[in-house]
């Protein structure tokens, strides 16, 4: 039994380090950007503010819709003195001790042209004296139409009409942006760890190629071929690769950490990066490009939005300097001791009232108010102006970049292939003692400068792509708009 509970010991322990040990997986780059898009922080800030956007947009949505409303008040009871005027205009206090119940069902309903409210009300009042005899009263409004309505005063229901749906507009497209945005963070991640894997294969390499150099040399001054001075160099060369790997191998572990991270994978993942071998391969034009800019982008629809902001704060400054309501509600109502009784012998109940607000004196404060209002409105106009002439600026300069990139990255394959052959020759030159250590070295280093030059290419090219994508929430490779179901994106939270 001894035996047999060691064996199981050492089972268990051989099992748990097996799975304790990390897991090399190959991860390609289109597998980071799906993984990114669904798990990364950023995708969760996206949504969340998406989700916002869509809960704000619900509620003006709401509002233009009949709403029914119950109000009560059950019960209200009062034991108290209050004063009360006699005859001759003198006052006294009187005891109140009753009880009193009320209740309105109201249908209201917002009108978005007029900026008004209509409602359908039905009440009900219960009063009960508690001294002298404990009468009840019961007061009906079976029914009444009441209207308020702003006669002048700025109609924010019409402007809301106007703004919010460009606003949702807005975040819907910052929506589609930002998840471009989390593929572009993903190629960023994504490459550090691919150059950093390359720069250690580098290290490692040229580490390999250092020690032999090394040993041979060692040889070669045995046999007075070499100088001392070469050797040493060739050793100094050695130590430095050392170093080089040293450093190296923590920049991958770095990188790859962040990109662990970002993509919400475990730290016991070694993700081996694998360079992308396939481009869309395309020129774009810069017409099209802006075109689709502007009518895609969350930039058109926060320019717009801005700018109906600003006409609004001027209408609100406006409609602020005098103000006229009505209030007016016509239908019946009833009073009696029984409760049946009071629906009735129903009397008219009508009320019109016309409210003013109208300023004699404030010493100019609200036409100031327009005026700054006005002033805020040409400030907001010029940014805008300017906003827009960046924008499309910028949007040429990356459609120059993305064009020129292509040919960037086979300039970049060339030179590698070029520094990679002219490496190995000048290293079997130097074998044979026709070269200096100093043109071995400069070979090495070009080498490896064309070999991180490329990756960079290659990293610009992918960038530049999904960057156009972003600003135009285009597909360019398919030549679709980039779109999504925000009511199922929303809904399956």
């Amino acid at each position: 039994m001894k035996k047999i509970a060691i064996i199981l010991f050492l089972l268990f322990t051989l099992i748990a380090k097996l799975f304790a040990q990390d897991q090399e997986r190959i991860i390609t780059l289109d597998e980071a950007i799906t993984i990114a898009r669904v798990q990364s922080v950023d995708a969760a800030v996206a949504f969340n503010e998406l989700k916002t956007a869509y809960w704000e947009y619900r509620t003006f949505r709401a509002n233009l819709f009949p709403e029914v409303n119950f109000d009560a008040v059950a019960p209200s009871y009062n034991k108290k003195y209050n004063s009360y005027q006699l005859e001759d205009g003198s006052y006294t206090f009187v005891r109140n001790n009753y009880l009193d119940m009320s209740g309105e069902i109201s249908l209201n309903q917002n009108i978005w042209f007029t900026g008004g409210v209509i409602s359908l009300n039905t009440s009900l009042d219960y009063l009960r004296q508690l001294d002298n005899g404990k009468d009840n009263r019961f007061m009906t409004i079976p029914v009444a139409l009441t209207l308020n309505q702003p006669i002048l005063g700025v109609n924010s229901i019409k402007w809301d009409r106007r703004i919010e749906p460009v606003r949702y507009a807005e975040a819907k497209a910052a929506f589609l942006s930002a998840t471009e945005e989390v593929t572009m963070s993903t190629i960023s991640y994504f490459f550090n760890l691919l150059l950093a894997r390359e720069n250690v294969n580098i290290a490692e390499q040229n580490l390999e190629n250092a020690n032999k150099l090394y040993e041979i040399a060692k040889i070669k001054r045995e046999m007075g071929q070499i100088s001392e001075n070469d050797l040493l160099q060739l050793e100094l060369n050695m130590l430095n690769a050392k170093s080089t790997l040293t450093d190296n191998e923590s920049s991958l572990k770095s990188n790859m950490f962040q990109l662990r991270s970002f993509l919400a994978l475990s730290d016991q993942e070694i993700l081996i990066p694998v360079v992308p071998d396939t481009l869309p391969g395309m020129l774009v034009d810069y017409p099209e490009v802006l075109d689709k800019a502007l009518t895609n982008n969350k930039f058109a629809q926060n320019i717009r939005r801005r700018q109906l902001e600003a006409d609004y704060e001027v209408a609100k400054a406006k409609g602020n300097m005098r103000q006229i309501s009505l209030f007016a509600q016509v239908g019946y109502t009833g009073t009696d001791s029984e409760f049946g009784q009071a629906y009735n012998h129903l009397k008219d109940n009508q009320i019109v009232q016309i409210g003013f607000q109208i300023p004699i004196l404030d010493w100019g404060k609200r036409r100031g108010q327009v005026k700054v209002a006005q002033s805020n409105r040409q400030v907001t106009e010029s940014k805008l102006r300017q906003e827009t002439m960046n924008f499309n600026q910028n949007l040429f300069i990356l459609v120059e970049q993305f064009n020129n990139q292509l040919s960037q990255l086979e300039l970049a394959d060339k030179a590698d292939e070029i520094a990679e052959k002219r490496y190995k020759t000048n290293v079997e030159t130097f074998m044979i003692g026709k070269i200096s250590t100093l043109d071995l070295n400069d070979s090495q280093v070009a080498k490896d400068e064309a070999r991180q030059k490329r990756i960079t290419q290659l990293f610009y090219y992918w960038f530049y792509y999904y960057q156009l994508r972003s600003l135009t929430l285009w597909d360019f490779a398919t030549n679709t708009t980039i779109n999504a179901d925000f009511e199922r994106i929303i809904k399956q939270d």
